[in-house]
């Protein structure tokens, strides 16, 4: 009975998230409202407020989400460049710049921060810890197992700069998706090698 309905949640948070994912989209974060979310969902209000309790909660939700399924894709593009740093790099922080541009959620954050309601924004940026923790994680873990002569240190460093770094040029890009992702790989290398092996673009390491 309770696996029975811990997928009844799942199955009701997922519902929901969709739902204000699809209506943040198309109206912005500013006017999205936790009685809107309900109907378009399909459900009461009170459900929806047992189940998140706050538009804060959804919105975090929401970017989490999100980060997850980036980092599904961040994790195919370093595999295709595995024995190369720079280049898995540069894969990596590009697929998810592109990733950034065309995906619906995050043009409306960006939008709703030039329009000056950042509500949304503060999830990547100030409020961004759990971002922040999930992402580099992921990437530390998988930096042991795909670059193990990156000495920890430098490895930790190294993936604070690329995870930064790309979300900082998530919320104000600087250059094209291609240009941001090469410079940014370029400078997590010579993080990763502060004496400067590996650090030519698509040298081997390992």
């Amino acid at each position: 009975m309770t696996r029975f309905r811990e997928s009844v949640r799942s199955l009701l948070r997922e519902q929901v998230l969709d739902a204000a994912y699809h209506l943040v989209a198309a109206d912005g974060w500013s006017v999205l409202r936790m009685a809107g979310i309900a109907r378009a969902a399909g459900i009461s209000r009170q459900t929806l407020y047992n189940e998140f309790g706050s538009k804060e909660a959804i919105g975090k939700a929401l970017v989490q989400r999100e980060l997850e399924g980036f980092l599904v894709g961040i994790q195919r593009e370093l595999d295709a460049h595995r024995g190369e740093l720079e280049a898995a790099a540069a894969a990596g922080v590009g697929y998810t710049l592109q990733q950034a541009v065309d995906n619906p959620l995050i043009k409306a954050i960006m939008l709703s921060a030039r329009g000056g309601e950042d509500d949304l924004l503060t999830y990547l940026t100030t409020r961004s810890q759990p971002v922040f923790d999930t992402a580099m994680a992921m990437l530390d873990a998988y930096a042991v197992d795909a670059w193990p002569d990156v000495d920890e240190e430098s490895r930790g460093l190294a993936v604070e700069t690329i995870v930064r770094l790309t979300v900082s040029h998530i919320v104000q890009p600087a250059a094209s998706p291609e240009e941001s992702a090469r410079r940014i790989a370029r400078i997590t290398t010579r993080v990763a090698y502060p004496e400067g092996r590996g650090d030519r673009p698509g040298h081997p390491i390992g």
